[in-house]
């Protein structure tokens, strides 16, 4: 029974660490920071806002995977006319990835000075990239989605970070237009994300990308398999496994479309999933400093494994429950996945109520990972993407 006690403990104690623990160290680790950099300006008094800038611009070459992307792809292609970079520096790559829809007709039609490769067949998002860099011109590539809207000055913060040589990859904020059901659920964990990665950049412990919007070097670029599903992380990793730094700015911002609902989300999150533990392996040879390495521990491992931790808190509670503790233990899970399961069957009722559908969406993003792990151990993933519903 020592085994079985052992086991809740450190599964209660890793879930806690996940969601509230870590995010408590980071607070706290952001206010040292803070502290000692108020201590130095007041003894130095030197502008702390002062940023050097790349003058003249350096040319840039974006690189934007589609796939039946028609719907949106009107709308991406008066947001880069907006873009407030020299049109003689900014060079727009289009890759269409086997597009069966308008999306080849629309980009002929663009108007632009822009580079489009029409690639027969689907191939996925690694894939497509991959053509998309070969192709492009330019050291400093730009990465966005064809539904993505970029804010007129998002390339020209991007860029002004390359100024410093160490720098390998700078990764920009996204802001969703979401529907009611989505505001509750991937909105609500959404602005929980992004306070995590803002407190993380301020340690320099940036972990990933949203892949929607990022640039780097093209040194930082490696060529990717067409079984690599979580790029946006694959890439960003590796610009510190050749010695460069990651940064978030959350000044960039894009504009980018939520799944409408949770069943859309989990699509997606069994994607993510799924790349991730194919992946896991060659992440975790990387070496990286202590600050992130603990953060990748924390943010994504423990993300990963947390549908076992919570198995295991639910077999081990339940094995306890004679004494009084782990049967208050038990019921207090019992409540959570209530909640969830009232979430999924009352969804469209309670959709306006804040927090109601909080519950089922742990619950589904947890399961997704779950879902996940299982494709990966029999290699059933799928490189092709598509954009949720």
């Amino acid at each position: 029974m020592a085994f079985v006690e052992y086991t809740f403990w450190i599964c209660l104690l890793l879930v806690l660490h996940t969601y509230f623990l870590y995010p408590l160290f980071l607070f706290a680790a952001c206010a040292v920071v803070q502290v000692t950099r108020d201590w130095r300006y007041l003894r130095s008094r030197q502008d702390r806002r002062i940023v050097a800038t790349l003058e003249p611009l350096p040319p840039v070459s974006m690189v934007i995977p589609a796939y039946n992307e028609g719907s949106r792809l009107i709308d991406k292609l008066e947001n880069i006319r907006q873009l407030d970079y020299p049109v003689d520096r900014l060079e727009v790559v289009f890759i269409s990835d086997g597009a069966t829809d308008e999306t080849n007709a629309l980009l002929g039609q663009a108007g632009l000075s822009i580079s489009t490769i029409h690639l027969p067949t689907r191939g996925g998002k690694a894939l497509a990239l991959n053509r998309g860099v070969a192709e492009a011109s330019h050291e400093i590539l730009v990465f966005s989605d064809a539904a993505t809207l970029l804010e007129p000055d998002a390339i020209r913060k991007l860029v002004r970070h390359f100024v410093q040589p160490d720098v390998g990859v700078v990764c920009g904020s996204l802001r969703f237009r979401a529907t009611r059901e989505s505001r509750q659920t991937e909105g609500v964990y959404w602005a929980y994300e992004s306070i995590l990665r803002l407190m993380e950049a301020r340690l320099g412990a940036t972990l990933t990308a949203s892949g929607a919007l990022y640039a780097l070097r093209r040194a930082c670029y490696p060529a990717l398999s067409a079984n690599i599903l979580v790029e946006d992380l694959v890439i960003p990793m590796n610009a510190r496994r050749l010695g460069y730094r990651v940064l978030y700015d959350p000044e960039v911002i894009g504009i980018d479309y939520a799944a409408s609902s949770v069943a859309g989300e989990f699509t997606r999150r069994v994607r993510v999933a799924t790349g991730s533990f194919l992946v896991i392996g060659r992440l975790l040879r990387i070496r990286l400093d202590a600050m992130t390495t603990f953060a990748f521990l924390s943010h994504k491992l423990l993300r990963w494994v947390l549908p076992f931790l919570l198995i295991g808190l639910m077999v081990s509670s339940a094995a306890l429950s004679a004494r009084p503790f782990f049967r208050w233990a038990l019921a207090a899970q019992a409540l959570f996945y209530v909640w969830a399961g009232l979430g999924f069957l009352l969804r469209r009722r309670v959709e306006g109520v804040r927090y109601a559908l909080l519950a089922y969406y742990l619950l589904a993003i947890h399961l997704a990972f779950l879902v996940g792990f299982v494709r990966a151990l029999t290699r059933r993933s799928e490189a092709q993407w598509q954009r949720v519903k």
